[in-house]
């Protein structure tokens, strides 16, 4: 039972916090775009603080399902069967690398997040305090070009499963689906964590009509568990793939927690980030590598994902002799799931552009996520094209970015900061405040070295990965963590004797 003083204590807890949202002063706009923006009640504030009297958040199980809606959509479905249709592997090892990777992913970026709750800065203006402001505003031009290029590819198997109901040009889904993102990223905050805290449910649904059909086609099969030296490097490969699904989100983590008020228990956030990522993730991966493995024993699956790829094997799934009308329902609504993959994108790389050049933060953040927007649909219809290897290349190109910046962060946050007491972010914009950046240059310029010598692409084989059979083995994101993590350390303490920061 709650004791009369417990109950006295959580009604002035809740006063409070009705206190600071009515005592939050509305942003001021000060051009055209932001007084647009204002009258639709969206968010204007960029990559300025929040502070802790403007923090009216209280609901921590945001966090739970701010991820939850984006791993349950068609791209998670996708990525996962690439596992035996781009590496080869069977289905209990596609399994077992969804599941360790899944967890380890998703651990920095609820990490990340509850950096947001604890400073109330934006993802990329924070890893000027871990890695010295040049080196921040490389992070975050890195992660403008990962926004950009994610929601370019994001929006691909959705637009497949639509062409797949009809003579649908691919440049009209693009655009489709980045016009609908797009209007709800301005609204920022607020709208994103409500979208995505109620359109999981039909994703849910959907997945769970395609097991039913697996079951009833009988085309699945478990694989055979391949051993050797190149089964060894695919495994590598997907596992850099999960690894960089999950943990992508690590660079835009605090950005989604901002004003998250910090008398919420950080270990709720950090618990409910893990779960909410890893579970629906795993869900959504094994479901597409149980789908891939029906291609194996069905000519007419495998001639549909030679057609039209995901999109085409999910349409085989659901439509012809099976579902018909309602079918091509769950088509539809399944492909729209790609909007809350893509929606926390569009409202990150606003902000990550505003954190790489000052100048760049006078313009509003709904403008610089219009362009954003606009720039990945040019991008998304060439790689329209060749979508498994686009797929594949870019979430391990993500993980090299993610485990470099890992890997820095962790030394000065652990050895260096010793844990969140060592931040002071009341003047964030002081570079006195944040390290010099020679150890962060250094720490980045070990992890470069360490994607080089073992990275696996389609255009690239690292000396490394070569060692894992013809086809090579990705192996960079457990490296570069190692090297960067090295790098920093070697020139951090000279920095700190000479530079005292």
């Amino acid at each position: 039972m709650v004791s009369i003083e417990d109950q006295e204590k959580q009604a002035g807890l809740e006063n409070v916090y009705e206190e600071s949202f009515q005592e939050e002063k509305p942003p001021q706009a000060t051009n055209i775009i932001d007084k647009v923006g204002l009258r639709f009640n969206a968010e204007i504030r960029g990559v300025q603080r929040v502070t802790d009297e403007q923090k009216n958040d209280t609901n921590y199980w945001n966090a739970l399902t701010m991820f939850l809606s984006p791993n349950l959509a068609i791209s998670a479905f996708s990525s996962g069967a690439l596992g035996p249709l781009a590496y080869g592997l069977d289905f209990w090892t596609s399994v077992l690398c969804i599941i360790f990777l899944s967890v380890i992913g998703a651990l920095p970026v609820a990490f990340y997040s509850v950096f947001g709750q604890k400073s109330g800065l934006r993802q990329q203006i924070l890893s000027r305090f871990f890695c010295g402001n040049i080196m921040g505003r490389v992070f975050g031009l890195f992660n403008v070009i990962s926004c950009i290029g994610w929601n370019a590819v994001n929006i691909i198997p959705a637009v497949q499963l639509l062409a797949s109901l009809g003579p649908l040009p691919p440049w009209a889904g693009c655009l489709i689906f980045v016009v609908i993102t797009c209007i709800l990223a301005l609204f920022g905050y607020k709208t994103i964590h409500y979208y995505e805290r109620i359109s999981w449910i039909p994703n849910f649904i959907i997945y769970l009509i395609i097991i039913a059909r697996l079951t009833k086609s009988k085309n699945f099969t478990f694989g055979k568990m391949e051993t050797g030296t190149a089964e060894a490097g695919n495994v590598l490969s997907y596992m850099s793939l999960v690894f960089g699904f999950t943990s992508g989100w690590a660079p835009s983590a605090a950005d989604y927690f901002v004003y998250m008020d910090t008398r919420v228990p950080s270990w709720k956030i950090f618990v409910c980030m893990v779960i909410g990522l890893s579970v629906p993730c795993m869900f959504a991966f094994i479901i597409g590598v149980a789908s891939a493995m029906g291609t194996y024993n069905d000519p007419t699956w495998a001639s549909a994902y030679a057609a039209k790829s995901i999109g085409g094997l999910v349409y085989q799934i659901l439509v012809p002799n099976s579902l018909h009308g309602f079918g091509k329902f769950c088509c539809v609504v399944l492909s729209l799931s790609a909007i809350a993959n893509n929606l926390p994108g569009s409202y990150s790389l606003s902000l990550a552009i505003q954190a790489v050049w000052s100048p760049l933060a006078k313009f509003p953040r709904l403008g610089w996520c219009l362009i954003g927007n606009f720039v990945s649909l040019g991008l998304s219809i060439p790689a329209y094209y060749v979508f498994a290897d686009t797929m594949s290349n870019f979430l391990s190109i993500i993980s090299y970015n993610v485990s470099i910046y890992l890997g820095i962060s962790l030394a000065e946050h652990f050895i260096y900061r010793k844990g969140f007491k060592g931040y002071d972010v009341s003047n964030f914009n002081d570079r006195k405040t944040i390290p010099v950046g020679f150890a962060g240059v250094t720490g980045f310029a070990f992890g470069v070295a360490s994607t080089v010598l073992s990275m696996n692409q389609s255009w690239y084989h690292g000396v490394i990965s070569k060692k894992f059979g013809a086809t090579g083995g990705d192996i960079s994101f457990e490296l570069n963590i190692l090297f960067a993590f090295i790098g920093y350390n070697i020139i951090r303490p000279i920095e700190l004797k000479y530079f005292g920061r």
